[in-house]
């Protein structure tokens, strides 16, 4: 499978994610984010696990808890107290410096190059994503600021060291492990701060299943498989992908308007995506010179 195979499959996981908006406010309970989030993960987590049959061993029981609580756990978590303490426009705007602070991490942990082109890159994309979705009346709320580039950073380190630790087990099993870690974690938390999930419906039982079986197990398979072959750079860029998608499901799904603004955002956005991929190009060919 080529490179560019693998970044088309990868970038199905943040614009199926994009979906998860329209999912949560129109086919699942609400006030219950925790045992939402746990049960997006645990079940698809075991599932998978159950499917490839191999666990942990030794240091890596410690890393894929660290993993799973940075990349599901902790980032769910304050990506929910975001999304409940600031609007919509300004919570993905927070969250689009994730890419940004990968370069970063990236350039401290992994020891990778930084270029203009990429932190440009980066920084467009970031003005790309307000431009989509941030409205003139927009609150701005301390703690959901602060809940917002905490979850940006916790993805952002999850991200990172999920490609500086790369166990010897296939991305499937990577996965599972991650996914299930972070559910465990999540799940005592939802049960003593939470109140007690109301009956589902079949509505919430489809949209839960489309959340766990898509939206967790599946995506996070590509990602996972993503930053192993492609590294995280090329990769965190990606995620502006997913507030891109969840304008353009709103417009087609809900009815929502979709002004010349906007797309001039998703222009920007599609033009960071492109900047940064050829940026990394030229890092892979400046290396292979080198080398």
């Amino acid at each position: 499978m080529n490179r560019y195979t693998t970044l088309l499959l990868t970038a199905l996981a943040p614009i199926v994610w994009g979906s998860t908006y329209i999912v949560t406010t129109e086919m699942l309970p609400a006030n219950v984010p925790m045992t939402l989030a746990a049960l997006r993960a645990l079940p698809a987590g075991i599932l998978l696990l159950i499917i490839m049959r191999q666990l942990p061993q030794g240091i890596w029981w410690l890393r894929v808890i660290i993993l799973g609580v940075l990349n599901f756990s902790l980032f769910w978590w304050l990506l929910f107290i975001s999304a409940y303490r600031l609007p919509g426009g300004v919570a993905a705007t927070v969250g689009a410096v994730q890419p940004l602070i990968v370069l970063f991490l990236s350039r401290w942990l992994l020891q990778t190059r930084l270029s203009w082109l990429s932190i440009s890159a980066a920084l467009g994309g970031i003005f790309g994503v307000a431009i989509l979705i941030l409205t003139p009346n927009a609150a701005l709320d301390p703690i959901g600021i602060i809940a917002g580039l905490g979850g940006a950073f916790s993805m952002a380190t999850g991200t990172v060291l999920s490609r500086r630790w790369q166990p010897p087990v296939t991305p499937l099993t990577f996965t599972a492990w991650q996914l299930t870690a972070g559910g465990a974690v999540l799940l005592p938390f939802a049960l003593l701060f939470e109140p007690t999930l109301p009956s589902l419906t079949g509505i919430n039982l489809l949209g839960l299943a489309y959340l766990t079986l898509i939206g967790g197990a599946l995506t996070y398979i590509f990602w996972f498989r993503g930053l192993a072959l492609l590294g995280p750079s090329s990769v965190a860029s990606l995620g502006f992908l997913s507030p891109l998608s969840a304008v353009i499901l709103g417009w087609a799904l809900l009815g929502q308007q979709l002004t010349s603004l906007q797309i001039l955002g998703m222009i920007v956005i599609l033009l960071s995506i492109w900047a940064n991929q050829r940026s990394e190009k030229r890092e892979r060919i400046k290396l292979q010179s080198l080398s």
